[in-house]
Protein backbone atom coordinates (compact mmCIF):
# COMPACT_ATOMS: atom_id res chain seq x y z
CA UNK A 1 0.00 0.00 0.00
CA UNK A 2 2.98 2.07 0.29
CA UNK A 3 2.49 4.66 -2.77
CA UNK A 4 5.50 4.78 -5.07
CA UNK A 5 5.13 8.62 -5.52
CA UNK A 6 3.97 9.52 -9.18
CA UNK A 7 0.27 10.30 -7.51
CA UNK A 8 0.29 10.42 -3.54
CA UNK A 9 -2.84 10.63 -2.15
CA UNK A 10 -4.61 13.42 0.05
CA UNK A 11 -4.82 13.70 3.48
CA UNK A 12 -7.52 14.34 5.63
CA UNK A 13 -7.00 14.30 9.67
CA UNK A 14 -9.66 14.50 11.77
CA UNK A 15 -9.35 15.28 15.32
CA UNK A 16 -11.55 15.66 18.24
CA UNK A 17 -11.25 16.68 21.33
CA UNK A 18 -11.79 14.53 24.73
CA UNK A 19 -13.30 11.63 23.19
CA UNK A 20 -13.55 8.52 24.28
CA UNK A 21 -13.60 5.49 22.25
CA UNK A 22 -16.91 4.17 23.65
CA UNK A 23 -18.55 7.63 22.10
CA UNK A 24 -19.10 6.02 18.85
CA UNK A 25 -21.15 3.66 17.20
CA UNK A 26 -18.65 1.90 15.64
CA UNK A 27 -17.15 1.11 19.09
CA UNK A 28 -20.49 -0.61 19.99
CA UNK A 29 -22.07 2.24 21.97
CA UNK A 30 -25.97 2.36 20.68
CA UNK A 31 -27.30 5.66 22.18
CA UNK A 32 -24.89 7.91 20.83
CA UNK A 33 -25.53 8.91 16.60
CA UNK A 34 -22.45 8.77 14.66
CA UNK A 35 -23.41 7.44 11.46
CA UNK A 36 -21.11 9.18 9.38
CA UNK A 37 -17.80 7.76 11.67
CA UNK A 38 -19.80 4.83 11.47
CA UNK A 39 -19.67 5.16 7.67
CA UNK A 40 -16.11 5.74 7.40
CA UNK A 41 -15.19 2.51 9.71
CA UNK A 42 -17.38 0.80 7.40
CA UNK A 43 -14.95 1.13 4.85
CA UNK A 44 -11.57 1.43 6.53
CA UNK A 45 -10.10 0.03 9.52
CA UNK A 46 -10.90 0.87 13.02
CA UNK A 47 -8.30 0.06 15.93
CA UNK A 48 -9.68 -0.96 19.23
CA UNK A 49 -6.61 -0.18 21.79
CA UNK A 50 -4.93 3.41 19.99
CA UNK A 51 -3.46 5.07 22.81
CA UNK A 52 -2.83 8.56 23.36
CA UNK A 53 0.65 9.39 24.01
CA UNK A 54 -0.41 11.74 27.32
CA UNK A 55 -3.95 11.98 28.20
CA UNK A 56 -4.35 15.66 27.73
CA UNK A 57 -4.80 17.87 24.73
CA UNK A 58 -1.87 19.65 24.09
CA UNK A 59 1.00 17.12 24.64
CA UNK A 60 -0.91 14.47 22.88
CA UNK A 61 -2.15 16.63 19.99
CA UNK A 62 2.18 17.61 19.90
CA UNK A 63 2.81 13.76 19.65
CA UNK A 64 0.73 13.09 16.94
CA UNK A 65 2.29 15.88 15.10
CA UNK A 66 5.99 15.36 16.04
CA UNK A 67 6.21 11.34 16.36
CA UNK A 68 7.85 12.39 19.76
CA UNK A 69 6.86 11.81 23.15
CA UNK A 70 6.11 14.61 25.62
CA UNK A 71 9.44 14.39 27.07
CA UNK A 72 11.32 14.68 23.74
CA UNK A 73 9.16 17.86 22.76
CA UNK A 74 8.82 19.46 25.77
CA UNK A 75 5.17 20.45 25.90
CA UNK A 76 3.49 18.53 29.40
CA UNK A 77 0.29 20.08 30.22
CA UNK A 78 -2.36 21.97 28.18
CA UNK A 79 -1.61 25.42 27.25
CA UNK A 80 -3.19 28.82 28.73
CA UNK A 81 -1.51 31.78 28.39
CA UNK A 82 0.90 30.88 25.80
CA UNK A 83 -1.68 30.51 22.83
CA UNK A 84 -2.19 34.31 22.55
CA UNK A 85 -0.90 37.67 23.52
CA UNK A 86 1.98 38.81 25.27
CA UNK A 87 3.15 35.16 26.19
CA UNK A 88 2.52 33.68 23.34
CA UNK A 89 5.17 31.19 22.35
CA UNK A 90 5.92 28.58 19.09
CA UNK A 91 6.82 25.95 21.73
CA UNK A 92 7.19 23.30 18.47
CA UNK A 93 10.09 25.88 16.44
CA UNK A 94 12.54 23.19 16.61
CA UNK A 95 10.76 19.97 15.72
CA UNK A 96 9.93 18.66 12.69
CA UNK A 97 6.29 17.98 11.91
CA UNK A 98 4.85 15.50 9.49
CA UNK A 99 3.27 18.29 7.82
CA UNK A 100 6.63 19.80 7.06
CA UNK A 101 7.74 16.48 5.46
CA UNK A 102 4.35 16.65 3.10
CA UNK A 103 4.75 20.47 2.16
CA UNK A 104 8.75 19.41 0.83
CA UNK A 105 7.28 16.92 -0.82
CA UNK A 106 4.54 20.01 -2.75
CA UNK A 107 1.72 18.69 -0.30
CA UNK A 108 -0.25 22.26 0.47
CA UNK A 109 -0.97 21.84 3.79
CA UNK A 110 -4.17 23.33 5.19
CA UNK A 111 -5.29 23.24 9.00
CA UNK A 112 -9.16 24.18 10.18
CA UNK A 113 -9.81 24.14 14.16
CA UNK A 114 -8.08 23.88 17.26
CA UNK A 115 -3.98 24.00 17.56
CA UNK A 116 -3.26 24.59 21.16
CA UNK A 117 0.01 23.90 20.44
CA UNK A 118 1.22 27.35 21.19
CA UNK A 119 1.17 30.58 19.33
CA UNK A 120 -2.46 30.03 17.89
CA UNK A 121 -2.08 33.64 15.56
CA UNK A 122 1.02 32.68 13.22
CA UNK A 123 0.94 29.41 11.38
CA UNK A 124 3.32 27.19 11.56
CA UNK A 125 4.91 23.95 10.18
CA UNK A 126 4.11 24.33 6.87
CA UNK A 127 0.71 25.27 6.84
CA UNK A 128 -0.49 27.84 4.45
CA UNK A 129 -4.15 27.62 5.13
CA UNK A 130 -4.74 28.28 8.79
CA UNK A 131 -7.95 28.85 10.69
CA UNK A 132 -7.01 28.44 13.82
CA UNK A 133 -8.70 28.47 17.60
CA UNK A 134 -7.17 30.96 19.36
CA UNK A 135 -6.98 28.64 22.54
CA UNK A 136 -8.33 25.11 23.35
CA UNK A 137 -11.65 25.31 24.16
CA UNK A 138 -14.57 27.98 25.19
CA UNK A 139 -18.05 28.79 23.66
CA UNK A 140 -19.45 27.31 20.65
CA UNK A 141 -20.70 30.33 19.85
CA UNK A 142 -18.65 33.41 19.30
CA UNK A 143 -15.83 31.34 19.37
CA UNK A 144 -12.49 32.86 19.52
CA UNK A 145 -10.75 32.02 16.14
CA UNK A 146 -8.30 33.81 14.18
CA UNK A 147 -8.18 33.96 10.21
CA UNK A 148 -5.70 35.40 8.15
CA UNK A 149 -3.49 36.57 11.45
CA UNK A 150 -6.68 38.24 13.16
CA UNK A 151 -8.52 37.37 16.29
CA UNK A 152 -12.43 37.58 16.42
CA UNK A 153 -15.52 36.23 17.83
CA UNK A 154 -17.01 33.26 14.86
CA UNK A 155 -20.61 34.02 15.44
CA UNK A 156 -21.65 30.71 13.69
CA UNK A 157 -21.87 27.23 15.59
CA UNK A 158 -17.78 26.39 15.83
CA UNK A 159 -18.51 23.27 14.70
CA UNK A 160 -20.41 24.16 12.02
CA UNK A 161 -17.34 26.85 11.44
CA UNK A 162 -14.38 24.48 11.45
CA UNK A 163 -16.42 22.03 8.70
CA UNK A 164 -16.92 24.91 6.60
CA UNK A 165 -13.54 26.23 6.83
CA UNK A 166 -12.39 22.92 5.63
CA UNK A 167 -15.04 22.86 2.86
CA UNK A 168 -13.58 25.82 1.77
CA UNK A 169 -9.94 25.17 1.70
CA UNK A 170 -11.51 21.83 -0.12
CA UNK A 171 -12.83 24.03 -3.01
CA UNK A 172 -9.62 25.83 -3.08
CA UNK A 173 -7.05 22.85 -3.28
CA UNK A 174 -8.68 19.55 -4.34
CA UNK A 175 -6.88 18.80 -7.48
CA UNK A 176 -4.13 18.12 -4.76
CA UNK A 177 -1.82 16.76 -3.47
CA UNK A 178 -3.22 18.38 0.05
CA UNK A 179 -3.15 17.34 3.91
CA UNK A 180 -5.74 19.11 5.70
CA UNK A 181 -6.05 19.05 9.32
CA UNK A 182 -9.39 19.03 10.64
CA UNK A 183 -9.39 19.95 14.85
CA UNK A 184 -12.82 19.84 16.06
CA UNK A 185 -13.45 21.26 19.34
CA UNK A 186 -16.25 19.34 19.78
CA UNK A 187 -16.76 17.12 22.20
CA UNK A 188 -14.76 19.60 24.32
CA UNK A 189 -16.98 21.28 27.44
CA UNK A 190 -18.58 23.31 27.50
CA UNK A 191 -22.20 21.07 27.73
CA UNK A 192 -24.39 23.51 29.12
CA UNK A 193 -28.07 24.39 26.72
CA UNK A 194 -26.98 27.58 25.34
CA UNK A 195 -23.67 26.05 23.57
CA UNK A 196 -25.06 23.80 21.57
CA UNK A 197 -28.55 23.80 19.24
CA UNK A 198 -31.67 23.35 20.81
CA UNK A 199 -33.08 20.57 18.90
CA UNK A 200 -30.13 18.39 18.37
CA UNK A 201 -29.95 18.82 22.98
CA UNK A 202 -34.07 17.75 22.54
CA UNK A 203 -33.08 14.80 20.37
CA UNK A 204 -31.23 12.90 23.56
CA UNK A 205 -34.11 13.71 26.21
CA UNK A 206 -35.33 10.52 26.36
CA UNK A 207 -31.51 8.88 25.78
CA UNK A 208 -31.35 6.28 28.96
CA UNK A 209 -26.85 6.55 28.91
CA UNK A 210 -26.27 3.48 30.15
CA UNK A 211 -23.19 3.99 28.07
CA UNK A 212 -22.46 6.61 30.77
CA UNK A 213 -22.63 5.12 33.61
CA UNK A 214 -22.65 7.47 37.03
CA UNK A 215 -20.72 5.73 39.25
CA UNK A 216 -20.16 6.92 42.52
CA UNK A 217 -17.54 9.72 42.93
CA UNK A 218 -13.97 8.94 42.68
CA UNK A 219 -11.62 9.91 46.26
CA UNK A 220 -9.74 11.36 43.56
CA UNK A 221 -12.65 13.37 41.73
CA UNK A 222 -12.02 17.13 40.71
CA UNK A 223 -14.32 19.68 40.50
CA UNK A 224 -15.27 19.40 36.91
CA UNK A 225 -17.08 15.74 38.18
CA UNK A 226 -18.90 17.84 41.15
CA UNK A 227 -20.47 19.98 38.10
CA UNK A 228 -21.46 17.13 36.15
CA UNK A 229 -21.97 13.43 37.49
CA UNK A 230 -25.72 12.32 37.20
CA UNK A 231 -26.74 15.38 35.00
CA UNK A 232 -28.33 14.38 32.45
CA UNK A 233 -28.08 18.12 30.63
CA UNK A 234 -24.28 17.30 30.79
CA UNK A 235 -24.62 13.99 29.07
CA UNK A 236 -27.19 15.44 26.57
CA UNK A 237 -24.59 18.10 25.91
CA UNK A 238 -21.42 15.90 25.67
CA UNK A 239 -23.60 13.34 23.21
CA UNK A 240 -24.85 16.57 21.13
CA UNK A 241 -21.36 18.12 20.22
CA UNK A 242 -20.87 14.37 19.38
CA UNK A 243 -23.58 14.12 16.93
CA UNK A 244 -22.96 17.32 15.93
CA UNK A 245 -19.65 16.88 14.77
CA UNK A 246 -19.99 13.95 13.27
CA UNK A 247 -22.96 15.88 11.11
CA UNK A 248 -19.62 17.66 9.77
CA UNK A 249 -17.45 15.05 9.29
CA UNK A 250 -20.72 14.12 6.60
CA UNK A 251 -20.63 17.15 4.88
CA UNK A 252 -16.63 16.48 4.75
CA UNK A 253 -17.03 12.77 3.30
CA UNK A 254 -19.87 14.37 0.69
CA UNK A 255 -17.72 16.71 -0.41
CA UNK A 256 -15.22 14.42 -1.01
CA UNK A 257 -17.15 12.03 -2.91
CA UNK A 258 -18.17 14.63 -4.99
CA UNK A 259 -15.48 16.38 -5.99
CA UNK A 260 -14.15 12.85 -7.24
CA UNK A 261 -11.10 12.42 -5.25
CA UNK A 262 -12.38 9.82 -2.59
CA UNK A 263 -9.93 7.11 -4.21
CA UNK A 264 -6.86 8.78 -3.81
CA UNK A 265 -8.24 10.57 -0.55
CA UNK A 266 -6.94 8.94 2.54
CA UNK A 267 -8.92 10.11 5.53
CA UNK A 268 -8.50 9.13 9.18
CA UNK A 269 -10.25 9.91 12.19
CA UNK A 270 -9.36 10.13 15.90
CA UNK A 271 -9.17 12.08 19.49
CA UNK A 272 -6.00 13.52 20.89
CA UNK A 273 -7.19 12.08 24.67
CA UNK A 274 -9.53 9.56 25.45
CA UNK A 275 -12.51 10.98 28.72
CA UNK A 276 -15.16 9.31 30.88
CA UNK A 277 -18.42 10.80 31.70
CA UNK A 278 -18.79 9.02 35.05
CA UNK A 279 -16.97 6.24 34.17
CA UNK A 280 -14.88 5.02 37.43
CA UNK A 281 -16.69 7.68 39.36
CA UNK A 282 -15.86 11.20 37.59
CA UNK A 283 -15.81 13.17 34.63
CA UNK A 284 -12.67 14.12 32.68
CA UNK A 285 -9.56 12.99 31.05
CA UNK A 286 -6.17 12.41 32.59
CA UNK A 287 -6.31 15.51 34.90
CA UNK A 288 -9.96 14.63 35.91
CA UNK A 289 -8.74 13.59 39.45
CA UNK A 290 -5.99 14.25 41.61
CA UNK A 291 -3.03 12.80 41.01
CA UNK A 292 -3.31 12.08 37.32
CA UNK A 293 -5.25 8.88 36.43
CA UNK A 294 -3.89 6.81 33.55
CA UNK A 295 -7.19 5.03 33.61
CA UNK A 296 -7.86 3.00 29.97
CA UNK A 297 -11.01 5.67 28.98
CA UNK A 298 -7.98 8.21 29.70
CA UNK A 299 -5.50 6.92 27.31
CA UNK A 300 -7.49 5.03 24.75
CA UNK A 301 -8.96 6.83 21.95
CA UNK A 302 -10.78 5.99 18.68
CA UNK A 303 -8.61 5.74 15.51
CA UNK A 304 -9.73 5.10 11.87
CA UNK A 305 -8.17 4.80 9.21
CA UNK A 306 -9.99 4.87 5.42
CA UNK A 307 -8.09 5.05 2.27
CA UNK A 308 -6.85 3.82 -1.26
CA UNK A 309 -6.53 0.04 -1.08
CA UNK A 310 -7.16 0.15 2.97
CA UNK A 311 -8.13 -3.26 4.41
CA UNK A 312 -11.89 -3.40 6.05
CA UNK A 313 -11.98 -4.62 9.43
CA UNK A 314 -11.00 -3.97 13.03
CA UNK A 315 -7.20 -4.62 14.64
CA UNK A 316 -7.28 -5.29 17.91
CA UNK A 317 -2.99 -4.58 18.04
CA UNK A 318 -1.69 -2.28 20.76
CA UNK A 319 -1.23 1.43 19.02
CA UNK A 320 0.31 4.40 20.02
CA UNK A 321 0.10 7.83 18.75
CA UNK A 322 3.78 8.28 18.32
CA UNK A 323 3.38 5.37 15.34
CA UNK A 324 1.45 7.79 13.45
CA UNK A 325 3.86 9.93 11.73
CA UNK A 326 5.61 6.52 10.79
CA UNK A 327 2.90 5.38 9.51
CA UNK A 328 1.65 7.91 7.87
CA UNK A 329 5.05 9.01 6.25
CA UNK A 330 5.45 4.99 5.45
CA UNK A 331 2.06 4.66 3.87
CA UNK A 332 2.99 8.01 1.33
CA UNK A 333 6.07 6.59 0.59
CA UNK A 334 8.15 9.79 2.30
CA UNK A 335 10.94 9.37 4.71
CA UNK A 336 11.43 9.92 8.38
CA UNK A 337 12.88 12.76 9.36
CA UNK A 338 16.52 12.28 10.35
CA UNK A 339 18.00 12.66 14.09
CA UNK A 340 15.09 12.80 16.03
CA UNK A 341 15.11 9.34 17.98
CA UNK A 342 11.65 8.94 17.19
CA UNK A 343 10.16 6.00 19.71
CA UNK A 344 7.16 4.67 17.57
CA UNK A 345 7.00 2.35 14.12
CA UNK A 346 5.05 1.97 11.47
CA UNK A 347 1.95 -0.12 11.44
CA UNK A 348 1.55 -0.42 7.49
CA UNK A 349 1.55 -3.91 7.80
CA UNK A 350 -1.26 -3.99 9.83
CA UNK A 351 -3.13 -1.93 7.59
CA UNK A 352 -2.57 -4.03 5.03
CA UNK A 353 -4.00 -6.93 6.52
CA UNK A 354 -0.87 -8.80 6.78
CA UNK A 355 0.80 -10.85 9.95
CA UNK A 356 1.46 -8.38 13.17
CA UNK A 357 5.03 -8.33 12.64
CA UNK A 358 5.80 -8.76 16.08
CA UNK A 359 3.32 -6.03 17.05
CA UNK A 360 1.25 -8.21 19.45
CA UNK A 361 4.31 -7.72 21.88
CA UNK A 362 4.64 -4.06 21.35
CA UNK A 363 4.40 -2.16 24.94
CA UNK A 364 2.43 1.07 25.20
CA UNK A 365 4.27 4.08 26.97
CA UNK A 366 2.19 7.07 28.64
CA UNK A 367 3.31 10.17 30.57
CA UNK A 368 1.91 12.97 31.89
CA UNK A 369 4.37 14.79 33.98
CA UNK A 370 5.36 13.14 36.88
CA UNK A 371 2.77 10.17 35.61
CA UNK A 372 4.20 7.23 33.83
CA UNK A 373 2.86 4.15 32.59
CA UNK A 374 3.77 0.86 31.19
CA UNK A 375 0.73 -1.28 29.32
CA UNK A 376 1.34 -4.63 28.20
CA UNK A 377 -1.55 -6.69 26.71
CA UNK A 378 -2.23 -8.04 30.28
CA UNK A 379 -1.06 -6.16 32.71
CA UNK A 380 -0.71 -2.29 33.35
CA UNK A 381 1.56 -0.48 35.48
CA UNK A 382 1.03 3.51 36.88
CA UNK A 383 4.00 4.79 38.84
CA UNK A 384 3.61 8.57 40.40
CA UNK A 385 6.87 9.85 40.82
CA UNK A 386 5.51 12.85 43.15
CA UNK A 387 1.81 12.63 44.22
CA UNK A 388 -0.30 9.38 44.74
CA UNK A 389 0.13 5.93 45.03
CA UNK A 390 1.33 3.66 42.13
CA UNK A 391 -1.02 1.17 40.58
CA UNK A 392 -1.01 -2.42 38.85
CA UNK A 393 -3.88 -3.85 36.86
CA UNK A 394 -4.71 -7.34 35.85
CA UNK A 395 -6.07 -6.40 32.57
CA UNK A 396 -6.87 -9.98 31.26
CA UNK A 397 -9.15 -10.57 34.64
CA UNK A 398 -9.79 -6.62 35.83
CA UNK A 399 -10.59 -4.87 32.40
CA UNK A 400 -12.29 -2.08 33.99
CA UNK A 401 -8.96 -1.56 36.52
CA UNK A 402 -11.00 -1.84 40.17
CA UNK A 403 -8.31 -3.49 41.99
CA UNK A 404 -5.22 -2.24 42.57
CA UNK A 405 -2.50 -5.39 43.24
CA UNK A 406 0.47 -3.05 43.52
CA UNK A 407 0.99 -4.25 47.40
CA UNK A 408 0.23 -7.94 47.12
CA UNK A 409 3.43 -9.43 47.78
CA UNK A 410 2.99 -12.12 44.82
CA UNK A 411 3.01 -9.51 42.33
CA UNK A 412 6.06 -7.55 43.80
CA UNK A 413 8.51 -9.28 40.99
CA UNK A 414 6.33 -8.08 38.40
CA UNK A 415 6.21 -4.59 39.62
CA UNK A 416 10.18 -4.34 39.67
CA UNK A 417 10.37 -5.74 36.12
CA UNK A 418 7.50 -3.42 34.91
CA UNK A 419 8.64 -0.39 36.70
CA UNK A 420 12.35 -1.27 35.22
CA UNK A 421 11.33 -1.67 31.52
CA UNK A 422 9.80 1.39 32.03
CA UNK A 423 12.23 3.58 33.08
CA UNK A 424 14.63 1.51 31.20
CA UNK A 425 12.67 2.43 27.61
CA UNK A 426 12.20 6.39 29.26
CA UNK A 427 15.79 6.56 29.79
CA UNK A 428 16.26 6.21 25.91
CA UNK A 429 14.09 8.84 24.66
CA UNK A 430 14.06 11.60 27.16
CA UNK A 431 15.11 15.03 26.12
CA UNK A 432 16.37 16.27 29.70
CA UNK A 433 15.58 19.50 29.72
CA UNK A 434 11.84 18.42 28.65
CA UNK A 435 11.96 15.58 31.26
CA UNK A 436 8.40 15.20 32.42
CA UNK A 437 9.44 14.31 35.71
CA UNK A 438 10.52 17.71 36.24
CA UNK A 439 6.55 18.63 35.85
CA UNK A 440 4.78 19.39 39.04
CA UNK A 441 1.51 17.56 39.70
CA UNK A 442 -0.77 19.79 41.12
CA UNK A 443 -4.66 20.32 40.74
CA UNK A 444 -5.97 21.66 37.51
CA UNK A 445 -9.80 22.24 37.54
Amino acid sequence: MANDGSRRPNVIFILSDDQGPWAAGCYGNDEIRTPNLDRLAAGGVVFDRFFCASPVCSPARASLLTGRIPSQHGIHQWLNHENMGPGARQLLADEVAYTDVLAAQGYTCGLSGKWHMGDSLHPQHSFSYWYAHQQGGGPYYNAPMVRDGVPFAEPRYVTDAITEEALSFLDQHHTGPFCLYVGYTAPHSPWGAEHHPADLLASYDDCPFVTCPQEPRHPWAISLTDHCLGNREMLKGYFAAVTAMDTGIGRLLDRVEALGIRQNTLIIFASDNGFSCGHHGFWGKGNGTHPRNMYENSIRVPFIWSGPEATVGRCSALVSACDFMPTLLDYLGLPLPEGRNLPGQSFLPLLRGESSSGREQVVIYDEYGPVRMIRTREWKYVHRYEVGPPELYDLRNDPDERENLVDIPSHAARVRELRGEMEEWFGRYVVPEHDGLNEHDVREG
